[in-house]
């Protein structure tokens, strides 16, 4: 018979053993395929608390969505590919910059779609403005509304919006929503939403569902955090801009007086085209229904406002991460000036050097972010890089508090622009599936400086030795957040 010395010996060395064992397998296996800081962050994690680092690395360790959805996505592409091989011819005038060139080959080669002249885009920096419209929108509709939000609500700021997709159903106009599951649970209300969606007759899905016990999983963070509402294929909105009241709902939001600002832009011409091609495909993951009638390709607008855009798809139903690549191809052919506004600013490293080497070649390189953060821990990653920032000549805004700057949007020099739902941070990626719509023409460019002093106005500076002097405890949170945001 065995003592229990003996066994406490025994259970030692096993655990010692598997221990030994879970340290080579992380080795071995967490950097193939990864960024040498994403991989550092899980291999940090493994080794502090080895059972539950591996525990989380199995359960949330894949960027990659299953099987069946990534080929979906390839058929998509291939579609998109053949259907608009007539529509990607551009005319370069004077004014196209010779360093874009390579930049919209790249786009067209990673996400499929073409660029396409004849676009014209109208900016929507206010929350009920932009409501309102997209409500108006819907009202107008003869065929068809594609609703795709990362997160839907109904309450009483959304009403007018639920109202107008009602009407539109019983006019008998297919009405399809999209929402995010796991985005959507989360906020105040989702089952009242869900109900109203039923109510009202809308054909609705739920966008990447973590549903096991229906044979619906992925990893859990891997989420679609796309925005956007096509109208009969003729008019299309994207931006960073959810569909809920500014407060989100939250109490403590409510209890801080947080409001969101964000920024929406209507479009009409080809590019609604691209955008829908987007709902569709997101559509065809969720229900195997490919909706190919109504990849609508509408006429170029012949207005002396017309510019030029290309849809850039990303997320983890690509191989590679297609906004990150344009984002870094754009800052590094800057000739001129930078500004960036992103609400939630966690580059990876190749990002950093390309921010901090545009200011350090003497761009004008400006970041526009809040003073205030909804979510901590993304919030205190986000300042640790302020100092690197700073130090290489990068002005930052801070948004003054209550209000949480959420728009997303960036130009380059005078000749471009790009807006859409992603972030400037790791997440956006590599986790989210995103929008980008970049856009040449100097008009929309400076349509978009002025919204940039707009908030400038509305922002305080910051600057190195008053950075310098913060209290010791935000450091530490400062520098222990940006370990926790690489760990994908």
């Amino acid at each position: 018979m065995i003592d229990s010395a003996t066994v406490t010996v025994i259970l030692v060395i096993l655990a010692l053993l598997l221990d030994i064992s879970i340290r080579v397998f992380s080795v071995i296996f967490i950097p193939q395929n990864r960024k040498p800081q994403t991989a550092t962050a899980w291999l940090l994690a493994i080794f502090l608390i080895p059972y539950l680092g591996i525990l989380l690395f199995l359960l949330v360790g894949s960027t990659r969505l299953p099987k069946s959805r990534r080929e979906k996505q390839r058929r998509v592409n291939e579609y998109i590919l053949e259907a608009t091989e007539d529509d990607a011819q551009v005319v370069r005038d004077a004014d196209f910059p010779d360093w874009l060139e390579p930049i919209v080959e790249l786009n067209r080669t990673l996400g499929s779609m073409p660029l396409m002249s004849g676009n014209t885009a109208k900016l929507y920096t206010e929350y009920a403005e932009s409501l309102a419209a997209m409500t108006a929108a819907v009202s107008s509709a003869k065929k068809f509304v594609h609703v795709e939000f990362y997160i839907l609500a109904f309450d009483r700021t959304t009403t007018p919006f639920f109202d107008a997709m009602q009407a539109a159903v019983k006019r008998g106009v297919t009405v399809r929503v999209l929402l995010d599951h796991i985005a959507s649970v989360r906020s105040p209300g989702y089952h009242r939403t869900l109900r109203k969606l039923r109510r009202i007759g809308v054909t609705w899905k739920l966008m990447l569902p973590v549903q096991p016990l229906r044979g619906k999983y992925q990893r859990p963070d891997l989420r679609n955090h796309r925005k956007l509402l096509v109208i009969d294929g003729e008019v299309a909105f994207t931006g960073s801009q959810n569909m809920i009241d500014r407060s989100y709902n939250k109490r403590g939001n409510l209890r801080r007086g947080l409001k969101w600002k964000d920024l929406m832009v209507r479009f009409e011409g080809p590019i609604v085209g691209g955008v829908n091609a987007l709902f569709i495909t997101d559509w065809y993951s969720e229900t195997n229904e490919l909706l190919l009638r109504e990849t609508i390709i509408t006429e170029p607008e012949e207005t002396a406002q017309v510019l030029d855009a290309q849809v850039v798809p990303s997320g983890p139903g690509f191989d590679l991460e297609n906004n990150l690549r344009l984002f870094n191809s754009l800052l590094y052919s800057a000739q001129e000036r930078v500004i960036i506004t992103s609400p939630y600013f966690v580059p990876d490293d190749s990002m950093l050097y390309a921010i901090t080497n545009a200011a350090y070649r003497g761009l004008d390189v400006q970041l526009f972010v809040s003073e205030v953060g909804d979510q901590p821990v993304v919030f205190h990653a986000q300042r640790s890089y302020y100092e690197a920032l700073l130090r290489a000549g990068v002005r930052i805004w801070l948004y003054r508090t209550p209000t949480v700057l959420h728009a997303k949007h960036f130009t380059i020099d005078d000749d471009v622009a790009v807006v859409g739902s992603s972030n400037m941070d790791m997440r956006s990626f590599s986790l989210n599936y995103e929008i980008s719509v970049m856009m040449r023409g100097r008009h929309i460019v400076q349509q978009l400086r002025d919204v940039e002093q707009s908030y400038r106005d509305e922002s305080r500076e910051l600057f190195l030795d008053d950075w310098l002097e913060r209290p010791l405890r935000s450091k530490v949170l400062d520098n222990t957040a940006r370990l926790t945001a690489a760990v994908q």
